[in-house]
């Protein structure tokens, strides 16, 4: 026993000073910003580049700290590979805990710091800049009535449900409802969410609107550029979905209503999203401003009915120059043999861009389709690709999501 720990009265000089060795710290502390994945890396592999990194860290930082296991009695009992094996697998288990945590927990039982999502929000530091790790709230599984406001300030925030299923974010004003002064609240007024931040992004959340079939009523409305929604579903009845001005991306999400429910100005691109029709009317209803190069583009999506009785248009002009593209979509027979709609406005059929390309289904057959509406060559549906459509002078890839931002797991 003695000889075994003999190491310990009289200490190796040379670890100890490798140990608070200021080099080695530099070294290590290099090595970790070299390998830990930036803003360019898949979101979904975060964690594990985290934890890669820091087991790759763990095996320099064994090789560094050798002569610690100098001692003959502990070298033949722990093997070099077998440390480093177990520095390795701590490291990368703190790796990975480390990347993952929010910095807030949003729980409906109390369980987490806020109860709410709208005072996580409003608790959010103001111009939080750090592009490459978003301030994090997690909101646990269940159903949040209120209406929440992104306000502009809130920029690089990610707000993740736990399931999009499960967590819910509903209200249900609409357009007709008497406000404060007996007057009617109107359209704009109606959104269970309004995200007028950019550079934000929701993930795993049901935002919806319940009024159901009363009128306008508008579950989520976006002003923010550069705003992302991941696996969310976005329900309502008419006006569900107001991409009001800024770019958008919608990556497999799952959008229902019935009349105009996605509408607005801004420069939206969905991909892998469901459209569910839920009763006669509009899938679209863009006001693509003139200058505006892109409107609405959806691409390798699925257009459904809620039962066989459900017929549906893509899309009518709400302003004269909408512009609104579908490519590769899977378009079952609820989508009507015209496709299309000029809103009892003639004089929009020579302003309006509605074009289709590539889809399948029995609602995509075009020898029916309204004249005016424009069938893409290959060459021509190559200008709507997603880099196309969102990069604008910044040349923003909404897939290239940054890590969440580090810090403790706050859910007291």
């Amino acid at each position: 026993m003695r000889a075994a720990f003999a190491w310990r009265a009289q200490p190796d000089r040379g670890f100890i000073d490798r140990v608070f060795d200021p080099k080695c710290a530099v070294r290590l502390t290099a090595l970790r910003l070299a390998l830990r994945p930036g803003p360019d890396f898949p979101r979904r592999f975060r964690s594990l580049a985290f934890g890669a990194t820091f087991g790759i860290q763990a095996f320099y930082f064994d090789h560094m700290m050798a002569d610690v296991t100098m001692n003959p009695i502990l070298a033949q009992a722990l093997p070099r590979w077998r440390r480093t094996a177990v520095l390795a697998a701590v490291f990368f288990a703190l790796g990975t805990s480390f990347a993952a945590q929010p910095d807030v927990v949003v729980a409906a039982d109390g369980s987490g710091r806020y109860k709410t999502i709208r005072e996580a929000i409003e608790a959010t530091p103001q111009n939080h800049r750090e592009a490459t790790r978003p301030w994090t709230i997690l909101v646990k599984s269940g159903i949040y009535r209120e209406l929440v406001y992104v306000q502009r300030e809130k920029r690089f925030v990610t707000l993740v449900g736990e399931a999009a299923e499960k967590t819910i974010l509903t209200f249900d004003l609409f357009a007709a409802l008497s406000g404060p002064d007996d007057k009617p609240i109107g359209t704009f007024r109606t959104p269970t969410l309004v995200v007028d931040a950019d550079d934000f992004t929701v993930e795993n959340l049901t935002i919806e609107n319940t009024a159901g079939p009363r009128g306008q009523a508008v579950a989520l409305r976006v002003d923010g550029d550069r705003t992302v929604f991941r696996r969310c579903r976005m329900v309502g009845w008419q006006d569900t979905v107001l991409a009001n001005r800024g770019r958008q991306y919608f990556e497999d999400c799952f959008i229902e209503g019935a009349i105009d429910f996605i509408f607005g100005g801004g420069t939206a691109y969905f991909e892998r999203c469901q459209l569910r029709c839920t009763g006669p009317g509009y899938i679209t209803a863009a006001s693509t401003p003139p200058a505006q190069p892109f409107g609405f583009v959806f691409s390798h999506c699925t257009i459904t009915g809620a039962n066989a009785e459900v017929r549906t248009l893509l899309g009518r002009p709400w302003r004269e120059h909408a512009k609104t593209v579908f490519l590769y979509t899977e378009m079952s027979d609820v989508v009507q043999p015209i496709g299309w709609d000029n809103w009892k406005k003639p004089a929009a059929e020579r302003t309006t861009f509605y074009a289709e390309f590539g889809s399948t289904g029995l609602g995509a057959a075009t020898a029916e389709r309204a004249p005016w509406s424009k069938q893409l060559s290959a060459t021509e549906a190559a200008n709507y690709s997603r880099d196309a459509v969102l990069g604008g002078a910044d040349g923003w890839d909404p897939t290239r999501v940054a890590p969440p931002r580090r810090g403790k797991k706050k859910t007291e």
